[in-house]
């Protein structure tokens, strides 16, 4: 498989077919069916409504990946079993090689990403026993009103980078964080914030180059 890597500010939009979107619907409401595991949101009943959409966003980001880098597709969606794949949501092997890969995802209003945007990553879960994540796997979410829904990918981000402090910022729980708009909330847990420009760009394959809605895009 021929992999072209993208320069530090690039990522990838790609459209999501419908196929994508019903998968992921049926793995999240068999998850809320049969896996009631508690999130940090639960303590706060503005957020109660949230879970099945952050689920579909989780499970969604997970189908795509796999898709585009032909891994086996999600069997579960965050809730299953235990709630705990322990930060393993795809195993990649090489011949040299093998590291775990943790699907973050995210819904934004607009495709169009700053360098200053961020990816939140709880300390809880960066630092949990027994976790096997040794990247993260970066994608956004948009509903575009002419292409439908589209996947932004970002790229990768080095657990072990940021464990040391070499990229991301920590806040602690409770910490006020004030927006670029002038706009604020409140951490309820400690957080990494990981910027935009200092993700690693996800790999090109010509797969991924054939598929529906392929772009190269820039943070702005």
């Amino acid at each position: 498989m021929e992999q072209i890597v993208l320069t530090k500010g690039s990522y990838i939009q790609i459209s999501i077919s419908e196929n994508q979107r019903i998968f992921a619907r049926e793995l999240v409401e068999h998850s809320l069916r049969h896996h009631h595991v508690a999130n940090i949101w639960d303590k706060h009943n503005d957020k109660l409504s949230q879970t099945r959409m952050m689920r579909f966003t989780g499970s969604l980001g997970e189908i795509v990946f796999a898709d585009c880098y032909h891994l086996p597709q999600p069997t579960k969606s965050f809730g299953a079993t235990d709630g705990q794949d322990w930060g393993q949501d795809f195993l990649i092997k090489s011949e040299e090689h093998s590291f775990s890969v943790d699907i973050k995802s995210m819904k934004r209003r607009t495709g169009v990403l700053g360098s200053d945007y961020v990816l939140n990553i709880p300390s809880s879960q960066l630092h949990k026993a027994n976790s096997k994540t040794s990247y993260y796997f970066c994608i956004s979410f948009h509903q575009c009103p002419t292409e439908g829904t589209i996947a932004s990918l970002l790229g990768f981000i080095d657990k072990v980078a940021l464990e040391k402090g070499e990229i991301g910022a920590l806040y602690k729980s409770g910490t006020k964080r004030i927006r670029s708009d002038g706009t604020s909330f409140t951490f309820y847990e400690s957080t990494y914030e990981v910027l935009f420009r200092d993700i690693d760009p996800p790999v090109m394959t010509n797969h991924i180059r054939k598929l529906p809605g392929f772009r190269i895009c820039t943070l702005k």
